[in-house]
């Protein structure tokens, strides 16, 4: 059935329209000046010098490692709680990825355990900002620093975002965006590394783009076609350049959603201190023990058949089959996550959202909720 209010939606208004319209006016469709911008957009979001345009944020996780000098057999500390990009790109490399529990309150990882994962064999770091919150992130980056290993930053989910007096993106040697079709800000498809390392981005923009160095059709390395067209670009340059109004609407929907849930006694709301800057890429709270895994499923099935959309966020990238097949991976390894997961709930969130659809999602959760809840206690506290 249509939905009256879908689980998410890009904002494009004709700004957006006019501009890729524009690129469609003129010969060059691919490398050219708008895809320059958006690097320099980018990268100033960040607080980075370089910003370098690539067809998504997995092609952005993957160059990065490659330009970090991933080998097979390296292993990489990461997080299981994310989209399974973040996975896939270690094993493109056929590096093995080492999975560290999260904290249940930031849903990153536990900081406190990351120490205790890194062994000879360890080459880097990807760390996950999930949902697009930053905790966690300066005392990742110092663990990296104390044990000389390269952190990529997963920033996938949080552009415009950040943490006392630093953007999501500045974290380590280099971040990765993602700018997908939900995002806060999407080029359709795409992504963007960001970085300080004049070399480090000139591998990335070599690897890009077949291993070309400055001279045409030569290749100086294996490379990939990674390149963001010309018309993806012109969408994101629209994009940035509204990124205050994008974000402030996504923040004061979030803010409607936790004034108007934070006293219901089913839910968990995500955890938020002051000093954390949230672009909120996503609205996901999470089932409290009144409710056992299974009723998520009937919660946003009821949600659902009331023309209101619901998902969730994300399924333990250490019980999916391949990499249980490929890692040896089974339930109760990460047991943090396995709870977390098995009770996150999406609910719908777009700029374009009203306090009244806020107020109308809110009303049907709750009536669902109580006819769906059975009671237990908490096994995590947040």
């Amino acid at each position: 059935m249509s939905l009256s209010i879908p689980l998410s939606l890009p904002d494009i208004t004709q700004a957006e329209i006019d501009a890729v319209l524009d690129v469609l006016r003129v010969s060059t469709l691919a490398s050219g000046p708008r895809v320059e911008e958006l690097e320099r957009l980018c990268a100033k979001t960040a607080g980075r010098q370089h910003g370098v345009a690539v067809s998504s944020g997995t092609a952005g996780l993957h160059t990065a490692l490659l330009a970090a000098g991933i080998k097979p057999g390296d292993e990489v500390i990461t997080t299981p709680f994310s989209s399974v990009a973040s996975t896939n790109c270690i094993l493109y490399l056929d590096a093995k990825p080492v999975f560290v529990d999260i904290d249940p309150k930031t849903l990153n990882m536990d900081v406190g355990k990351v120490a205790g994962a890194i062994t000879p064999k360890t080459r880097a770091v990807v760390a996950v900002e999930a949902f697009g919150h930053p905790g966690g992130m300066i005392e990742l980056e110092q663990i990296a620093q104390q044990h000389e290993l390269p952190l990529i930053e997963d920033a996938c989910d949080g552009f415009g975002g950040g943490t006392g007096n630093r953007a999501i993106g500045s974290f380590g040697r280099a971040g990765v965006f993602g700018f997908g079709p939900n995002r806060q800000v999407t080029t359709g498809e795409g992504g963007m590394i960001v970085t300080d390392d004049d070399m480090f981005a000139a591998t990335c923009r070599s690897l890009r783009n077949q291993g070309w160095d400055e001279n045409w059709l030569t290749h100086q390395r294996l490379g990939y076609n990674y390149r963001l067209s010309e018309i993806n670009a012109a969408l994101g340059v629209a994009q940035v350049s509204r990124l205050e109004e994008i974000i402030a609407n996504r923040r004061r929907v979030a803010q409607e959603y936790i004034e108007r849930l934070m006293t219901n006694r089913h839910l968990i709301l995500p955890t938020v201190r002051d000093d954390i800057r949230m672009s909120w890429f996503v609205f996901v709270v999470r089932l409290n023990d009144l409710f056992e895994p299974g009723d998520r499923e009937t919660v946003i099935k009821e949600l659902g058949d009331q023309g209101i959309g619901g998902g969730h966020y994300y399924p333990p990238i250490h019980l999916q089959p391949y990499v249980m097949q490929k890692l040896g991976t089974k339930a109760g390894d990460y047991p943090v996550t396995e709870y977390v997961s098995a009770r996150t709930l999406a609910l719908p969130f777009f700029t374009q959202m009203t306090g009244r659809d806020v107020e109308r999602v809110c009303t049907v959760l709750e009536a669902v909720l109580e006819k769906t809840s059975r009671g237990g206690n908490s096994r995590f506290t947040v």
